[in-house]
């Protein structure tokens, strides 16, 4: 991708986020008018005594007082995720903090890619797994972190692993890590509100009034833009995360100038990449692809590592060496100390 490519990209992507994200309170207010829907056909709330077009009538004029209150809700829970998501995320993946000090090489190439670019370096962490993956998160300067597993590093050359960092960094430059940690925000809250609609199926055979004649209506509609709600929201972080990765990788290319760093790592990373964390916090992931094929290919956050190389390929001018045999180093990757340095 040209330099002038690769900004039009950019600024194509965070016009699409504001577009998207904006999608998400609509998608609240489906979810939230589904719920009524349900809880007015199992007896939980009054329905008017006439016809189905009344009852959803009435459900929808309680939205006036039901969306502020929701809308008050996740407002608390936004406030409670931004000041501490990176707590949360941690204790999710088990993340830890490294300094310059216990990572010397992995801190300095970090660093040296954020200062080509006047960035304030972000937080390192490392997650001790042998899954061979990486994420950016956080929400403003000063609070940007990245994540690596220490497979990852023990797997990767020098070279790859420079490529991966810079790989996360375009994600902080361009914004993505910020859109998407929001995004996963309005999910979460999305995902409870759905829940409750749920549960509140299975947990109200006990009680409620019976005696609604549009009771089975109502249910099944309820149900019907509850899971349209969700199913909207799950194709909305999709489309925020797939092609964020093309112009991550290309950015990774155009920090480093080395395509055939990123095409290895990316070769090396593929089918390997498996870390535990919530979906919400898998589609930050480095790699996150399916187990399965289908349906559930066409829904994950991810394009495939092989759409990913041949990008690379055809746009950065580099070499697909084909897929990784998984051969293993011999010791610690090229360029990481192992031993104090040699006098002189």
């Amino acid at each position: 991708m040209a330099a002038v490519g690769l900004q039009t990209h950019i600024w194509a992507n965070n016009t699409r986020s504001v577009l998207l994200l904006a999608g998400f309170p609509v998608l609240m207010i489906f979810i939230i008018y589904g719920l009524q829907l349900v809880l007015m056909g199992f007896g939980f709330l009054p329905g008017t005594g006439r016809g189905l077009g009344d009852d959803m009538a009435l459900a929808a004029s309680w939205l006036a007082g039901t969306i502020p209150l929701a809308f008050i809700v996740a407002g608390i829970w936004f406030a409670i995720s931004y000041f501490g998501s990176q707590a949360m995320i941690d204790v999710m993946t088990g993340a830890r903090k490294v300094e310059r000090k216990s990572e010397p090489d992995l801190y300095n190439l970090l660093e040296n890619l954020a200062i080509s670019r006047g960035l304030r370096t972000p937080t390192l962490r490392v997650i001790d797994s042998e899954g061979l993956n990486a994420f950016a998160t956080g929400l403003h300067e000063g609070q940007y972190s990245i994540t690596v597993t220490r497979g990852l590093v023990n797997t990767l050359t020098r070279n790859e692993l420079e490529a991966v960092l810079a790989h996360e960094l375009t994600h902080v430059i361009n914004k993505d890590v910020r859109t998407m940690v929001i995004a996963s925000i309005f999910a979460g809250i999305i995902s409870v509100i759905a829940e409750l609609v749920f549960r509140g199926l299975v947990y109200s055979r006990g009680g409620g009034r019976r005696d609604n004649k549009n009771a089975m209506p109502l249910i099944l509609i309820g149900l019907a833009f509850a899971a349209v709600g969700f199913a909207l929201a799950i194709v909305i972080r999709m489309m925020l995360s797939r092609t964020r990765e093309y112009v991550a990788d290309a950015g990774a290319v155009e920090l480093t100038k080395n395509p055939d760093a990123m095409i290895s790592a990316l070769r090396k990373v593929e089918g390997r990449s498996s870390l535990k964390g919530p979906d919400e916090l898998q589609q930050l992931f480095l790699d996150n692809q399916p187990d399965g094929v289908g349906l559930e290919g066409l829904f994950a956050s991810h394009p495939p590592i092989q759409k990913r190389v041949d990008a690379l390929v055809r746009f950065g001018g580099g070499v697909d060496p084909g897929p990784w045999g998984g051969e293993t180093l011999s010791g610690p990757p090229a360029g990481y100390a192992t031993s104090a340095p040699a006098a002189g």
